[in-house]
């Protein structure tokens, strides 16, 4: 397992952060070592919390031309046929998962293909499970053509404690499957929208693995 590239700044700043503290506390309460221990114990669980937060686990991924593939790591909230209103304007199936703060958090392309369509959202950070999460956060809107014409729509969304979403693609790149297209800090949800009729592989609190979990079958 290594650290995601994106947690570099965080996590530095964690342990200055944790230094200053633990020198603070060592001088101001020297006789105390109740308290500095109690100190030393919860700096100790907030680097390792923060650590696990950007972790980039060793994966062999699944790959197959027809295959739709898990972008995120997380539980499977949302499985409903929908009224896509930014790029499709009609309706859609959409399934959404549900990253928690302990999820690895790094996103991953469901599909190989071209990106017809990108566009970042700045926007509020209501809690992931909020229906109005979908439209009203910080969110970006990824839509990749696949080979055989057909169109698929991910959408990364910020949470209550995310409050930073990253993404690597722009419009007209070619994307390959379970690559890495972005990175959502501490969590959040992704949605995926597909076309009406589509065999969706998952069932709803399904846990699934991105880059590794079979999402959806393309006819």
């Amino acid at each position: 397992m290594t650290i995601h590239k994106e947690g570099y700044t965080t996590i530095a700043l964690t342990v200055l952060f944790i230094m200053l503290l633990n020198a603070f506390v060592d001088y101001k309460f020297a006789d105390l070592a109740w308290l500095r221990w109690a100190v030393y114990i919860l700096s100790l669980a907030l680097f390792v919390i923060v650590l696990q937060f950007f972790r980039n686990p060793k994966r062999t991924f699944t790959n197959g031309e027809n295959l739709v593939i898990c972008p995120a790591d997380g539980k499977v909230v949302v499985i409903e046929e929908t009224e896509e209103g930014e790029y499709f304007k009609d309706k859609r199936l959409q399934v959404s998962i549900f990253m928690s703060p302990v999820n690895v958090h790094i996103n991953r392309n469901p599909i190989s293909g071209v990106v017809k369509f990108f566009k970042y959202h700045p926007g509020k950070y209501l809690a992931a499970w909020n229906p109005k999460s979908s439209t009203e956060n910080e969110r970006t809107t990824t839509v990749v053509e696949h080979k055989n014409g057909t169109p698929i729509l991910y959408r990364q969304i910020a949470g209550a404690l995310a409050r930073r979403i990253v993404w690597y693609i722009k419009e007209g790149d070619q994307v390959v499957q379970t690559e890495q297209f972005g990175f959502i800090k501490f969590g959040s949800r992704v949605d995926i929208f597909l076309p009406v009729g589509t065999k969706v592989n998952l069932q709803l609190d399904q846990v699934v693995k991105g880059g590794i979990t079979v999402l959806a079958e393309l006819s």
